[in-house]
């Protein structure tokens, strides 16, 4: 494929991004109304559960506002000549909104009639494989050993057809359901989502840098940006108390968005025979961020199976033990329960994000490492507040 260099020289797009971000959270924060009033129409509300948050009936559907969010942001850059050579030399975006549509609509019929786990996940499969169809897929991993020729101590695997399938289909599908699983208080799911698409956009604009402003590496910035504002023009609505939901039909749609810019920019990466080691986190780094903006949804998820497993459920028999859920139970109200989620996820994702760009990885990692002190104190300090009240006053001398 020959260099698609942009004529606007080497100055990044990155008003541009901005300004399609920026459409797709004012389209879906004005669309939510409309969503609103169509899901009290057609019944698509969230009933009090046992194991709900929430205390009165809330209206679902909120996923369909951010894909029209997504939907104007990409049109608007299919317009603009600064982005619109991202649909030329790759077929990325087309494949998300593919994608996207189906599982949106997967996600707006369980909103509306509880479909069972089989149906969903066969619906979630086939939106992976629709990005595999269109292009979307991993074809190179570095490995830590052997030789390669690659000039760097390891060697970079090429993935066969099949390889690169089951890689992106599980990754997907992981994420997908990681993001679902989250999606337990107010604002907490679109938070997340948005703090994440931020983090993947800022490292693919770094791509876009790295690849000398290739307009064939624009596609992951597109999709984490309009998935950011898609998250951004909808938490307005969602933040506690919430007056509508985003359900299955949203919170899949961040997954598989966050999953496909990923899997999109791994292929972004530039490898030459000078590469050093500095350059290994590099080939990394897809990995490492998808890793890093995923941690808490993933680690609740991972969490969810084996607590339910080992009880003899089903990994998908809903319960009352999330992390978001112990966080309540330790003192946190839902706002600072959210928040401090919120800054965990913040603090792994852009510190991913930071340590694949920035040339001083010990800084870096000190950052991250007092970001995390901070989180861990401002997490356990409810805790320490009941331990002190349900300890027994001691005796005073006279």
């Amino acid at each position: 494929m020959p260099l698609a260099q942009s004529s606007f020289g080497l100055g990044l797009p990155i008003r541009e991004y901005l300004l399609v971000g920026l459409v797709a959270a004012v389209v879906t924060f004005l669309l939510v109304g409309l969503v609103r009033v169509l899901a009290l129409r057609l019944g698509a509300v969230a009933w009090p559960r046992g194991r709900d948050v929430h205390v009165t009936p809330t209206p679902r559907w909120g996923g369909l506002a951010m894909f029209g969010g997504v939907l104007a942001g990409i049109g608007l850059a299919a317009q603009l000549p600064a982005l619109r050579l991202a649909f030329d030399y790759s077929r990325d975006v087309q494949g998300v909104l593919l994608a996207a549509a189906l599982l949106v609509l997967v996600g707006a019929l369980d909103d509306r009639y509880e479909l069972d786990a089989i149906t969903k996940a066969a619906g979630q499969v086939t939106a992976a494989g629709v990005l595999v169809l269109f292009g979307v897929q991993f074809s190179v991993f570095w490995i830590p050993w052997g030789g390669g020729g690659t000039g760097i101590s390891g060697s970079i695997l090429s993935l066969g057809p099949e390889q690169g399938v089951v890689l992106t289909v599980v990754l997907t599908v992981a994420l997908v359901n990681a993001m679902n699983f989250v999606d337990g208080l107010d604002g907490l799911a679109a938070g997340i989502g948005l703090i994440a698409a931020t983090a993947t956009c800022a490292f693919a604009i770094g791509l876009v840098q790295e690849n000398g402003n290739d307009a064939a590496a624009y596609p992951p910035a597109l999709m984490a940006s309009v998935l950011a504002g898609a998250c951004l023009g909808f938490l307005p609505h969602n933040f506690n108390p919430a007056r509508i939901f985003m359900g299955d039909s949203g919170s899949m749609l961040i997954g598989l968005m966050l999953a496909a810019a990923t899997t999109s920019a791994s292929g972004r990466i530039p490898i030459t025979t000078t590469t050093d080691g500095s350059d290994i986190l590099a080939l990394f780094a897809p990995l490492i961020v998808l890793l890093a903006v995923a941690f808490v949804p993933i680690l609740d998820l991972l969490m969810a199976v084996v607590r339910r497993t080992r009880a003899g459920m089903s990994p998908f028999s809903p319960d009352k033990m999330h992390l978001h859920h112990r966080l309540l139970e330790i003192g946190h109200s839902q706002r600072r329960a959210v928040l401090l989620i919120y800054l965990w996820a913040g603090i792994l994702a852009f510190g991913a994000v930071a340590l694949a760009l920035i040339d001083d990885p010990a800084l870096v990692l000190w950052t991250v490492a007092f970001g995390l002190g901070v989180a861990v104190l401002a997490t356990a300090v409810p805790r320490a507040r009941t331990t002190a009240r349900a300890r027994p006053p001691t005796a005073t001398r006279s």
